[in-house]
């Protein structure tokens, strides 16, 4: 069975005066934004930069899960 490649990017969602940042893991960004667009449905959803190159594609038994890989992290206001 061939395993995709996956992407591992940390995404800031802000709604309202609320700002955290959430991991989450998917065949590529595009799909990353849709799968916590769909979460955080009210919020505003941005990829958080820089990307850490070491970090972005995810190898061996994780690889094959998409969605949020850690819990939200609160960001300063």
């Amino acid at each position: 069975m061939e395993q995709q490649e996956m992407a591992r990017v940390s995404m800031e969602v802000r709604n309202g005066m609320a700002r955290f940042r959430v991991g989450v893991q998917a065949r590529n960004i595009q799909r990353a934004l849709s799968v916590v667009d769909k979460r955080y449905p009210h919020g505003e959803v941005r990829v958080s930069f820089p990307i850490d190159p070491e970090g972005f594609f995810v190898e061996g038994r994780a690889a094959g899960r998409a969605g949020l890989v850690e819990a939200p992290e609160r960001a300063a206001a």
